[in-house]
């Protein structure tokens, strides 16, 4: 799931209105923020491509509610509809072939649209939604915030064991722990909604387009690009997609034009560069930052008697054509020792999500591997200290 996320704070010596936050300038002593899922680590790669992203927007454009009334989503901008399904069939990680495509803000939206259009409101009591453990921290906090009758929170399907219906979130690459994910529970009144924000080639090998009843995109973990909001939904269902819809329609009257046609463009942008020879496309350039920050923390992780990191499976991908390692957006750092990681890392400067947030032990601790590279090399040198003194080597 996109977005910033719920929970995360913002006091990494920059404010959420800082035009350029990969340029702070960090102290040794600054507190590091790897809480978020802020993508602003790709900034860099857009900033090289120039013109080739710009638009020029004039004063009289895009001034109605409606795009293309003959659609279910009649607030999709016909351009990026076509982006979407480009794209998709150059990555190969999606079916679109007789799809409905429903535009959100973010797909934190989406996520609230699929839960009204697969709930009903005749059902004597809502519906229980579940995600497998660990799983993403927003998924609890989204579905309570509004105390809707429709649907409640019961936690981690490997527990669920109520009867009647359910709905399932599956999240794959999984947020926090980079897992590749299937359904847990498997039950006929089940309905499933896939959580697809990292399943692009930067963070896991592409095995093979997917074929879900429902899946959720997002702009901002496809390209770095979270300011313009903007996710999108793959439909099988005409209904599901219609009741989608209604709920857009309903909470936000549609998805801003500008950041529509701005997310087609860029998205054409990097279809055009996976397909261009002589151009590095932005997928092996995501990829080749991520392997490398996954390497460094590897190697001070190893060194360690208390701390481990997950393990991934090596698998071909097919948009690559070559056998690729998982580099996911976050690392899911575990400690054999009983406490609280979270508040530990928070003694030394570092600000990071408890495992607890994700209906797991506070033994664990999510981190972002998006930040600003000042941030991250104090991150490993912090990181470096505390397992030394962890050794039983005591830092001066």
């Amino acid at each position: 799931m996109g977005g910033l996320e719920n929970g995360a704070t913002n006091n990494q010596n920059s404010s959420p209105t800082t035009t350029k936050p990969t340029k702070t300038s960090l102290s040794p002593d600054s507190m590091i923020n790897l809480d978020q899922g802020d993508p602003t680590l790709f900034e860099p790669y857009w900033r090289k491509m120039g013109d080739k992203c710009t638009l020029v927007i004039e004063g009289c454009d895009l001034m109605s509610y409606f795009s293309d009334i003959s659609n279910i989503c009649w607030f999709l901008q016909p351009q990026l509809g076509d982006a979407i399904k480009r794209l998709h069939r150059v990555v190969g990680n999606a079916v679109t072939e007789d799809r409905h495509i429903v535009v959100g803000t973010g797909s934190t939206q989406l996520l609230m649209a699929a839960l009204y259009a697969l709930s009903s409101p005749a059902d004597r009591h809502p519906v229980s939604l579940v995600a497998a453990a660990p799983f993403y921290s927003g998924y609890k906090d989204q579905a309570e915030f509004l105390r809707s009758g429709l649907y409640k929170w019961e936690g981690d399907a490997h527990t669920f064991d109520k009867d009647g219906p359910y709905i399932e979130v599956v999240t794959s690459p999984n947020n926090p722990d980079g897992a590749v994910r299937e359904a847990v529970v498997n039950r006929g009144e089940g309905k499933l909604v896939y959580d697809l924000a990292y399943y692009w080639p930067q963070y896991t090998p592409i095995t093979q387009p997917l074929d879900h009843d429902i899946m959720l995109f997002t702009f901002s973990k496809c390209t770095g690009h979270a300011g313009s909001r903007i996710g999108w939904a793959l439909v099988k269902d005409k209904e599901v997609a219609r009741k989608m819809t209604e709920y857009m329609q309903i909470s936000s009257i549609g998805v801003s034009k500008e950041s529509q046609i701005r997310a087609a463009k860029i998205l054409g942008v990097l279809g055009e560069g996976c397909r261009t020879a002589d151009s590095e496309n932005f997928f092996e350039y995501s990829h080749s930052i991520l392997k490398e920050r996954w390497e460094r923390l590897r190697n001070v992780v190893k060194n360690s008697r208390v701390f481990s990191l997950p393990k991934y499976p090596r698998d071909y991908c097919n948009f690559t054509g070559k056998y690729m390692d998982s580099n996911p957006a976050f690392a899911w750092l575990h400690s054999k020792e009983d406490i609280d990681w979270e508040s530990r890392l928070r003694e030394h400067q570092i600000i990071a999500r408890s495992g607890e947030r994700f209906g797991a032990s506070p033994k664990h601790v999510r981190i972002s591997m998006f930040s600003p590279p000042e941030a991250f090399n104090l991150f490993l040198e912090r990181l470096s200290a505390i397992i030394d003194n962890t050794n039983g080597n005591v830092v001066t």
